[in-house]
């Protein structure tokens, strides 16, 4: 089974603090610090991930681009994230596929519920990561820790043979 995870751009935005802080300065830093976390997500987890922002007020803006080959897609004019992302769950989930929606919204929760979809709050999106974050870290730790071995063991009879080599005893 493969598992889906639809984020809702800017309702994650608006519940995580560190891409708060960073939407009050200029909210395409935000939406590019979401999308690199998700990569990260998305690489670690092995979830196809799709982040859609709501382009509602913006005429004309359907987009899908691929970064990090994370999906993005800006929804379509008068098309909310949440109507985007309900769309998308309902294609999306069949027996192959189990979908994850990233949101906050409780409306919207109820809702992806009834599509037979699953629910990550922001909150619990945000433990996930930060433990992805924890075990990447160990593991690169780990990796700088392993000293590279300098001698290949050899067995006494071959170490005898390059000896008497080394010494011009045939």
């Amino acid at each position: 089974m493969r598992n889906i995870l639809l984020v809702d751009g800017y309702n994650i935005i608006g519940a995580w603090e560190e891409l708060q802080s960073l939407k009050d300065i200029e909210m395409a830093q935000a939406r590019d610090k979401l999308i690199e976390y998700m990569a990260d997500y998305q690489a670690y987890s092995g979830y196809r991930v799709i982040i859609v922002f709501d382009a509602y007020y913006v005429r004309g803006i359907q987009n899908k681009l691929k970064d990090y080959k994370v999906e993005i897609i800006y929804t379509k004019e008068k098309e909310t994230a949440d109507e985007c992302i309900e769309r998308l769950s309902k294609s999306l989930k069949n027996i192959k596929n189990q979908v994850y929606v990233a949101t906050s919204d409780y409306a919207e929760q109820r809702t992806i519920f009834g599509r037979g979809a699953l629910r990550k709050s922001a909150r619990e999106l945000l433990v996930e990561l930060r433990d992805i974050e924890r075990q990447i870290d160990a593991n690169i730790e780990e990796q700088q820790n392993i000293k590279p071995q300098i001698k290949i063991p050899l067995s006494p009879d071959i170490l005898e043979v390059f000896e008497k080599w080394r010494r011009g005893k045939s």
